[in-house]
């Protein structure tokens, strides 16, 4: 694995006397990551930011886990931890890779687990968990594909649609698992891939820079005829299989499950705070815009969305609020849906300034009077002291 220098909303998770790794999630107040990593929804966590800004740890307030977990099967291994503070400014906030085509797509995986080398399997350095590493692989199945392939030679029953599969190649045929266990054949970057190994669990796999898939749990898999792995051992060596939950299935409850946990959110348009106080420094606060639809959905059914984007004003990205992009998806049974951007605060006496969010590209409704675009403005006040205009 190489050293991930710049990702730095993805983070180390300890809980329960055992360390995965999660993802800093779009507005900043939870990280998504494994469900096995906790023993409940009871459970602590300690969530460790490495950034520019230093190490920061920070407890977490709430942890769900996915409904319909299974321990045996692995599936629906997904939980939300949510952070009992702000999480640093400098660290990355992630959006959600919400297509259906990632099989075939290169991937990025990013974990705080062992390194290693594909030769030989992961090494369990005391050095190696405290470092941020990253690989390369390609996603080329669906566990479910897997399974009704080889059948009694996997012992566990994946979810249809909800696990994406890479293999470890290290460019000969030798060692390509899917070709010599489903006739498969796809050497993928060869020697240049990486694996997932222990500590990654709940790490992201990242497609143009979107949460794409969620570790889960590596498999050394072989038939009758046809053992892969490069040794005897599942350590993430050559010939190996990884698992990642993938989060397209998952996104309407990861989407409704922080709209649940947002602060003071409005649900109407009379609620909506056009004016935000600036804050103290080393404080964050959230401001929320509210997307409503007017009328009546033709198809009840339906997902409806926007593109959305933070636009510099007066006020700056990254000095006096936090940059915000994505899809704002409305689902069924909904009529709104509210964008959280976050405010930095700090100590300097300075002008009231203003940012925006414009909202495009929608999909099952429009905007109306043939616009293509809609924006809305946002006040920060100055809340230290008088500034001179000279």
């Amino acid at each position: 694995m190489n050293n991930a220098g710049n990702l730095n909303g993805i983070v180390k998770i300890s809980s329960n006397g055992y360390y995965g790794t999660g993802t800093l999630l779009y507005g900043g107040m939870a990280v998504l990551t494994a469900a096995h990593l906790f023993l409940n929804e009871n459970s602590s966590a300690n969530i460790i930011f490495e950034t520019s800004e230093g190490r920061t740890t920070i407890v977490s307030d709430d942890i769900q886990i996915m409904p319909l977990y299974e321990t045996f099967n692995d599936n629906n291994d997904l939980a939300i931890v949510w952070l009992a503070d702000a999480a640093p400014s400098d660290a990355q906030r992630y959006e959600l890779y919400r297509d259906n085509d990632e099989i075939g797509s290169k991937f990025i995986a990013v974990g705080y687990g062992h390194a290693g080398i594909g030769s030989v399997g992961e090494t369990n350095s005391e050095a190696s968990d405290i470092l941020r590493l990253q690989v390369t692989n390609k996603f080329e199945l669906q566990a479910s594909v897997l399974k009704d392939t080889l059948r009694s030679a996997m012992s566990w029953e994946p979810q249809n649609d909800t696990i994406l599969v890479a293999d470890f190649d290290d460019g000969t045929y030798a060692h390509d698992a899917f070709d010599l266990l489903i006739g498969e054949s796809d050497l993928g970057y060869g020697e240049n891939e990486g694996m997932i190994a222990s500590g990654d669990s709940g790490g992201p796999a990242l497609i143009d820079g979107l949460l794409a898939g969620v570790a889960s749990y590596i498999a050394s898999l072989h038939n009758y005829t046809s053992n892969p792995d490069i040794n005897t051992n599942t350590d993430s060596s050559f010939g190996e299989v990884g698992f990642w939950h993938r989060v397209s299935s998952y996104q309407q409850w990861i989407d409704q499950s922080l709209r649940e946990h947002y602060i003071n959110s409005p649900h109407t348009p009379q609620e909506v705070e056009k004016e935000v106080a600036e804050g103290a420094a080393g404080t964050i606060s959230v401001n929320y815009f509210l997307v409503e639809v007017v009328g009546m959905r033709s198809n009840p059914d339906e997902w409806l969305s926007v593109k959305y984007t933070t636009r510099d004003g007066s006020a700056i990205s990254q000095e006096d609020y936090i940059h915000a992009s994505g899809t704002l998806i409305i689902y069924p049974n909904e009529n709104y849906a509210v964008i959280p951007v976050e405010i930095i605060g700090d100590n300097t006496a300075e002008a009231d300034e203003i940012f925006y969010l414009d909202i495009f590209d929608p999909i099952g409704a429009s905007f109306g009077n043939n616009q293509t675009i809609l924006t809305a403005q946002r006040t920060i006040l100055n809340d230290d002291g008088f500034f001179f205009h000279n």
